[in-house]
């Protein structure tokens, strides 16, 4: 997963702006979205992530996977990364 070539990423203390240049919208994601993000920019895959999330908040699994999922959904839809 890589970010698509038309987006930037700036960090923020509550989580990560991305601008598509190309059309000029933005998108914010708060921390634990920005955690997806980049995992998935580092090359896990969301099952792996999903089971780092559920441990570091003490949440079940089943749900942080559900997230995960749509996170990466709404990313793909918006065309901000592609596989």
């Amino acid at each position: 997963m890589r970010l698509h070539p038309d987006v930037t990423t700036t960090d923020t203390p509550d989580g990560t702006v991305l601008l598509h240049l190309t059309t000029g919208r933005y998108w914010q994601l708060n921390v634990t979205g920005s955690t997806v993000l980049q995992g998935l920019l580092d090359g896990s895959d969301p099952e792996g992530i999903a089971a780092e999330l559920a441990s570091l908040h003490g949440v079940d699994e089943a749900v942080t996977r559900k997230d995960v999922t749509a996170v990466l959904d709404q990313l793909q839809s918006a065309g901000l990364v592609t596989a």
